[in-house]
């Protein structure tokens, strides 16, 4: 331990070079993706305000919704505030203990919505498969139970390997091509042997992912085979409709995370790697409330009542209602 404090000592800070190797692109790229950071905030602050606020939405599927709005609220504040620094400014530094809380809470909140979308597919499961049983089996106890697990596993999770990262010393070269402190790129500027930190992170990163998809397809298979038995074809596409959103998010979730385990590789083109973090750090945390809510009757016409009776005339009151038309 005394070692590896005196290593660290000798290491003040991390460059991360983002997107700096494309100049003319800094401006849009920050208006762009301060956009979609507004987004972000509006579309999952305004869904857990929304869900709290409505009865109707005092249920088990929005209780799970309201905590998936928090992570990802969490998840892009965590980043993006830093990425939007780093292309408007020089210095593109950020201090190593910086770094390393940043892939710390990246990591808690990233196992947490993991987990979080698995368990909101074993409530669709038995919300369509065992319709009569599902207030005695979803039970508070047991949501509360899902939710706890997924936060506390997430933080498991980033203590261990937050606590490998530590025991690593750093070489002068602090340079990280990147624009996120993930573990790949905080071991590659490390002058120890890496390979213990780097087959922990494998394997909790492979048992989340295959653990959590376990969940779920098994889940969608009881589904669809329960779907399949509704003799009117009206009933099937009721049923199916209240799990297609669920669906459409861990498609875009799971699918950048098994797209970037791909990619990831040493030859691997380091923009292909960007782009794809960009889409899972940065854009996934903005499509979720939106995917959730255009297309929920329940959500459009609670956000309609808001607007309307909490102001009439502000131009931003007339733009949620057009939303909510949509």
């Amino acid at each position: 331990m005394r070692s590896m404090k005196g290593n660290q000592s000798n290491i003040r800070t991390f460059i991360l070079m983002g997107f700096s190797d494309y100049p003319e692109l800094q401006v849009p790229l920050f208006l762009l993706f301060l956009l979609i950071y507004t987004i972000t905030v509006v579309g999952n602050v305004g869904m857990m305000i929304l869900i709290h606020t409505n009865p109707k939405l005092h249920t088990v599927m929005y209780f799970f919704l309201s905590h998936l709005s928090f992570v990802d609220f969490c998840y892009s504040t965590v980043v993006t505030p830093k990425l939007l620094e780093n292309l408007v400014v020089e210095d593109r530094t950020i201090s190593f203990y910086g770094c390393i809380l940043q892939f710390s809470c990246a990591c808690i909140f990233g196992v947490a919505e993991t987990f979080m979308l698995a368990a909101m597919a074993y409530d669709r499961f038995v919300a369509v498969c065992k319709p009569l049983l599902y207030t005695a089996i979803m039970s508070p106890q047991l949501c509360t139970f899902l939710v706890a697990g997924s936060y506390t596993w997430g933080i498991v999770c980033s203590l261990t390997l937050t606590y490998f990262l530590l025991a690593l010393s750093y070489c002068e070269s602090s340079i990280i091509n990147n624009f996120i402190c993930d573990h790949s790129v905080i071991v590659s500027v490390s002058c120890s042997d890496p390979y213990i930190s780097q087959i922990l992170c494998f394997i909790i990163a492979v048992f989340n992912e295959v653990s959590s998809l376990l969940i779920i397809l098994t889940s969608y298979v009881f589904i669809f085979t329960s779907v399949i038995q509704i003799p009117s074809a009206s009933g099937r596409q009721k049923t199916f409709s209240t799990c297609a959103s669920h669906l459409t998010t861990i498609t875009i979730f799971h699918g950048t995370i098994l797209f970037l385990y791909c990619v990831h590789k040493p030859k691997a083109s380091w923009l292909i790697v960007k782009v794809a973090s960009v889409f899972y750090t940065v854009v996934i945390p903005m499509l979720n409330p939106l995917i959730y809510s255009l297309r929920n009757k329940v959500v459009k016409e609670t956000i309609r009542k808001l607007v309307l009776t909490k102001s009439h005339c502000h131009p931003i009151s007339y733009m949620c209602y057009f939303i909510s038309k949509i």
